[in-house]
């Protein structure tokens, strides 16, 4: 069949893509809003068209009407994007032989081509040619700049588009521009079809300054960031955005301005800053995500930088730091897997020299060292199988004596020895369900004091006094920091500085026993300050906001929640509101955290924050098998992936609809690690809830996940299977649990992220879930990244993410046509 226009012939088969792609803007237009008499309210670009008519960017034909299916020409294409663009008149008219002064399209298509936009062929423009829709890709990408972000575009016809547009047609596809798997490059546009894009990528470039708050400013690098301060109190060293926009340590005197970067990294990424001496620093870099960190060493004038660690393919991690007397004699202990990469050993190495040597050879099952007050390792647990055993020797030059053995479920964890080296505290819910601070004595094998516990919630965090050889204090988290003072004195001190800072939650960063300290205070709305508190005269002076640029006012509260589940679980979490929009009917983004061994806190998230500021409510769920809440809640989640872990998430969905809070068609599911795994599974096991899923480094086949985890989590195996599944014994379950093999069931847009190094997730698990999606003739838009692991670090890489993720859900859950609004096309 032939559609015959006044200016041309266009396939009706581009039209109806097209129309099925349509995102709408608003409302729908009423009859009396049309922009022309012959764009009816029914027509698949009847509220694009009156919206770009509105602005002024396009104009109806001679008659009076638009004619929107008849092939829009190049020259009338020129002239809307001159006026799109807000160009200003050209300097030269010249710029095409077929294009006169009188020419109506002389003012734009000059204009244009001063901007790069358009080049011609042979001095010829051909205005009254009909545009393609390659040439159309490179028009938009040229005029609005669009990048390559690293999402794989996918095209069926690929092969037939031209080589001079081919990049600019996958920019289109990267950007959201167009969601097509058969693009048909030679088609010809028609006047609606070129309203469609041309809307669309105006809205996608408005993202980036849309909100309260625009995208750059949630995105830059913080200007002060884990701040530390040296044994003297006199200089801090922390983390600040050198000139290549990469975060880099800097020094500052205490009470100066003046600052001094003494690193220089550029592909690197540096996660810690450990003060070894007032003159030496030492740091952790983790080069392109592939988490073998390096630990490194140098002077505070940024001389003498040496890898301690200069291994290829090895993780070190900063043990303990032997004491002595001379700088030159100080040397410290590292574990690294070296050796072995599934088991660490202990190497002491000396600052100065860089000398190596093997301090302890792990003999295969150990998992965790623990060294005494003057850093000799006189205790370690081991792993065999499922059982878990304490070791413990009271001298380093003796052989491990085995001390108790706990059961899988049972938390057992040395964290110190006592001030006197012979007793150990530790962390244990052995004989209970909640995790207390104990004493445990090794030579009765037994514990001998319970230091403190809470009722509902595991130890969170333990403040030691070595000055005066005393627990201080001991927190705990529930909706938020809860702390239980065990010290007078300090508790009068801790009253004061929450006096001074009018909050409770806040942190002491260092040692408790110095005169002056620093104290990170933080809440919903923002990263925290940093503070410098002097006991003497009992003052707090701020130093540093983390991130300056961010106004705290325009965020928005995270709320804690709680609810029962189907089957009678109390599940905690938070909710987030948009600020300054009704609480009803919203569009929502569930935001399950990752681990799943960890949880969601009260505290400022950029991941909540920049959806609420998009117009989203934000659910996080401490869905079961999240920590903190004791052994059998965590327990509970037990090879329960995909099953009541995900019923959690699913209830809390559920709950959100019945208070009226979500809108039901204008739900996603966005998250990272475990969390991208909660969205496959929410996307292939609950189709019907969520209208779109983003899912960040997530496994999507159990087997291959568990087939493939880093070398040195192998002593965790046997309980990964106890908590995951065994892929023998469980073979059938997590068949049921594994999304991949359910990716027929999934029907809303899912978008996929990838660091090509992931350790810990390998690549493999997106690849085959993108495959598998394909094979379904469903596109999935997938952004891989080179020089990236489990997450985006690098700031473009993160812009660029964070742009889509918005692109995304906007297209199909914010504007998503619900069935009250939708029309037919």
């Amino acid at each position: 069949m032939k559609v015959f226009l006044t200016k041309g012939i266009v396939s009706t088969m581009a039209a109806a893509w097209i129309a099925m792609a349509a995102i709408p803007l608003g409302a729908q237009a009423s009859g009396s809003d049309l922009a022309y008499p012959d764009v009816s309210e029914s027509h698949y670009a009847s509220q694009e068209i009156a919206k770009l008519k509105q602005q002024g960017i396009v104009t109806a034909e001679n008659d009076g009407s638009f004619h929107p299916d008849d092939a829009i020409t190049r020259g009338d294409a020129a002239v809307w994007l001159s006026k799109a663009l807000h160009l200003n008149k050209p300097k030269a008219l010249n710029g095409f032989l077929d294009i006169t002064e009188k020419s109506p399209y002389v003012d734009a298509v000059n204009a244009l081509k001063e901007h790069a936009i358009v080049e011609g062929n042979n001095g010829m423009y051909e205005p009254d040619s009909f545009l393609t829709r390659e040439q159309m890709a490179s028009l938009l990408v040229r005029a609005f700049q669009l990048k390559d972000n690293g999402i794989q575009a996918w095209l069926k016809d690929e092969a037939q588009i031209g080589k001079w547009h081919h990049d600019d047609v996958v920019k289109l596809k990267q950007n959201f521009i167009t969601d097509q798997i058969t693009y048909m490059p030679q088609d010809l546009v028609t006047r609606a079809q070129l309203v469609l894009f041309l809307s669309r990528t105006l809205a996608q470039k408005e993202i980036a300054t849309s909100g309260e708050t625009s995208l750059d400013d949630f995105l830059r690098l913080p200007d002060r960031a884990v701040m530390r301060l040296s044994p003297d109190s006199q200089t801090l060293a922390y983390l600040h955005p050198s000139d290549n926009n990469r975060m880099n340590i800097y020094i500052q005197k205490l009470g100066e301005t003046a600052s001094k970067q003494i690193t220089n990294v550029k592909d690197e990424y540096i996660s810690k800053i450990f003060w070894i001496t007032n003159n030496v620093l030492v740091y952790v870099v983790d080069t392109g995500g592939t988490e073998n960190t390096h630990l490194r060493a140098l002077q505070i004038d940024g001389s003498s930088d040496k890898d301690l660690t200069p291994f290829p393919n090895v993780k070190a991690d900063l043990l303990d730091v032997i004491p002595s007397k001379n700088e030159s004699d100080i040397d410290i202990l590292v574990t690294m897997n070296k050796r072995d990469p599934k088991i660490m050993d202990v190497y002491r190495i000396n600052l100065l020299t860089g000398q190596l040597s093997v301090q302890e050879t792990n003999p295969g099952n150990i998992a965790f060292y623990l060294t005494d007050n003057y850093g000799h390792i006189r205790a370690a647990l081991a792993k065999d199988g499922e059982k878990k055993t304490l070791l413990y020797r009271e001298e380093e030059t003796k052989p491990f004596d085995q001390i108790a053995t706990f059961d899988r479920k049972d938390t057992f964890a040395p964290v110190m020895f006592s001030f006197d080296n012979k007793q150990l505290f530790a962390v244990s819910d052995v004989g209970r369900d909640k995790q207390a601070l104990v004493v445990y004595d090794p030579i009765l094998k037994k514990e001998t004091e319970i230091i403190d516990m809470n009722d509902q919630y595991d130890v969170d965090d333990f403040l030691v006094s070595y000055a005066t050889e005393s627990i201080l204090a001991v927190s705990y988290e529930g909706d938020d920091i809860q702390t239980n003072y065990l010290d007078a004195g300090f508790e009068r001190v801790a009253g004061v500085i929450s006096s001074l800072l009018k909050t409770t939650q806040w942190k002491i960063l260092g040692s408790v026993d110095k005169e002056n300290f620093l104290v990170y205070s933080n809440d919903d709305t923002s990263y925290g300050s940093y503070y410098y508190y002097s006991r003497k005269g009992h003052s707090l002076h701020k130093i540093a906001d983390i991130n300056p640029y961010l106004d705290a006012t325009k965020m928005a509260d995270m709320q804690p929640i709680s609810f029962k589940s189907r089957d009678g679980l109390l599940i905690h979490g938070y909710l987030t509101l948009p600020k300054g929009l009704p609480p009803s009917k919203l569009p929502v983004v569930v935001h399950p955290h990752g681990g799943p061994w960890a949880r969601d806190s009260w505290g400022f998230d950029l991941d909540v924050q920049l959806l609420a500021s998009q117009g989203y409510a934000v659910l996080q769920l401490n869905y079961r098998g999240s920590t903190g809440y004791g052994k059998e809640f965590l327990h509970a989640g037990d090879k329960e992936w995909g099953r009541n872990m995900q019923n959690d998430i699913t209830d809390g969905v559920n709950w959100l609809i019945k208070r009226g809070t979500a809108d039901p068609e204008r739900i996603a599911i966005y998250g990272a690690s475990y969390g991208g795994y909660a969205t496959l599974a929410g996307l292939a096991f609950t189709p019907d809830l969520y209208a779109a899923g983003v899912d960040v480094v997530g496994p999507s086949n159990l087997f291959t996940f568990l087939n493939t985890m880093a070398p040195y989590w192998e002593l965790s195996r046997p309980e990964m299977y106890q908590e995951v599944g065994d892929p023998v014994k469980d073979k059938a379950r997590l068949e049921a649990a594994s999304p991949l093999l359910h990716a027929d069931q999934i029907k809303a847009p899912l978008m996929i992220a990838q660091g090509v190094n992931d350790p810990r997730v390998n690549k493999a698990e997106s690849d085959q879930m993108v495959a598998a999606m394909r094979q379904l003739d469903v596109d999935v838009p997938y952004m891989l990244k080179q020089g990236e692991g489990h997450g985006f670090y690098k700031p473009e890489n993160e812009r660029d993410f964070y742009q889509a993720l918005i692109q995304f859900l906007n297209k199909y859950v914010k504007n998503k046509k619900t069935k009250s609004t939708e029309t037919a096309n």
